[in-house]
């Protein structure tokens, strides 16, 4: 009964942890106010964002690996204290744009890397029968992290509350719950024999292949879309207000994916990664031919949340299916480096084609070519999903 309690802890932690963190994807919203307070362009706001999402996702690598040696609390605790740091420093980058790249990009980014991976692998131990849904559940607050933190963004930004005093109260605020969460963090016993090195053959298989490929392929394109979303909704005829909307609206969508295509995933397997892909293309298809109406939009919008939703977790049920548990914290970062990629790559040239061509719509055909391409192949080769590891 003990043990049952505990691991309820150890979810609800998690999700608390991931809801913060979620934070970053509420950007789009705080780019607007830090690019009217520091004057940065559309193509700096997209590095901002993109080169966070690209150290976080190398920092994961390292700190996945280190996490079985290190234990969870301390992981943990280290990202609280980096993502805290990180908001502290940018707030007094005032039009330093380098000292807000290094504070928001390179700090709060190493925070998110030592931090995501505990939550998942710790719940993915104490949940070892349903990886799909624990998957789902227990990255959702990720994604619904920017519903909330957009709400206050906006709320501070109409209350003419100063940038550089958000930040710090932001990032004081977030450390402190962080490393409340971080101390319930832990897994149950093991034997030692789930210690034993991973073979080099792994690295390099289908599994890890295509998963890579797909996680690239839709965060990418998700990326671009939610690294400039309030400016590419205003384009399409919202207002301000109705652009934080959209923004809320996208998150939701995000966070209710991740516990959805969990669902899904324990129902049909890896066929829903092509599926998800497919979702995305078609959406993205409807947002270029459609015209300026509101509620098109704002549903267009909700799907591309939540087709971009299921690439945190669809990729993680893939691997944690395919191999050991013990060898999740080492192999699903190699995987999720692609989404780091991505993140460099893909908000950064949204912002720089719309820059060069005054219109968001370039951004989004590159969006339907990529994913629909790569929606077919990963259909084609699903079955390479599949697959169990044999020693």
């Amino acid at each position: 009964m003990v043990q049952v309690g505990k691991k309820w802890t150890v979810l609800a932690a998690s999700l608390c942890m991931q809801t913060i963190l979620g934070g970053v994807y509420a950007w789009s919203t705080l780019s607007v106010w830090v690019k009217k307070e520091t004057g940065i362009n559309n193509g700096q706001a997209g590095l901002v964002f993109g080169l966070t999402i690209l150290v976080f996702t190398a920092v994961m690598v390292f700190s996945g690996r280190l996490l079985p040696r290190l234990e969870p609390r301390k992981t943990a605790a280290i990202g609280a204290f980096a993502y805290g740091s990180g908001f502290l420093l940018a707030s007094y980058s005032h039009a330093s744009f380098m000292l807000l790249l290094l504070g928001i990009s390179m700090l709060s980014g190493i925070g998110i890397g030592f931090s995501y991976v505990v939550p998942l692998t710790v719940c993915l131990k104490w949940f070892p029968s349903r990886k799909g849904l624990i998957t789902g559940l227990s990255v959702g607050g990720f994604g619904g992290g920017a519903i909330l933190l957009s709400a206050v963004i906006e709320e501070a930004y109409l209350s003419n509350l100063s940038l550089s005093l958000f930040l710090r109260g932001y990032g004081i605020i977030a450390a402190i719950l962080l490393l409340a969460c971080a101390y319930l963090l832990f897994v149950p016993d093991e034997p030692s024999s789930t210690r034993k090195k991973i073979p080099h053959a792994v690295y390099r298989d289908s599994v890890m292949m295509f998963s890579s490929l797909g996680m690239f392929s839709g965060t990418f394109a998700g990326l671009l879309v939610v690294g400039n979303l309030s400016s590419l909704v205003q384009e399409s005829g919202l207002s301000e207000v109705q652009a934080v909307f959209a923004v809320m609206l996208f998150s939701v969508g995000n966070a209710s994916a991740r516990i959805i295509w969990g669902f899904i995933f324990d129902r049909i397997g890896s066929v829903s990664i092509p599926l998800s892909l497919l979702l995305f293309s078609l959406t993205t298809l409807f947002f270029l031919v459609g015209g300026p109406s509101l509620t098109l939009v704002l549903v267009l919008v909700g799907f591309l949340g939540f087709s971009f939703g299921a690439n945190f977790v669809l990729y993680a049920a893939v691997i944690a299916h395919a191999y050991p548990l013990h060898y999740f914290s080492s192999l699903y970062p190699l995987c999720f480096l692609a989404y780091g990629m991505a993140g460099l790559l893909g908000p950064a040239i949204g912002g720089a084609l719309r820059d060069l061509s005054g219109s968001y719509r370039l951004s989004l055909m590159l969006c339907l070519f990529l994913v629909t391409i790569s929606a077919i192949l990963l259909f084609a080769k699903r079955r390479s999903l599949n697959g169990k590891y044999k020693p």
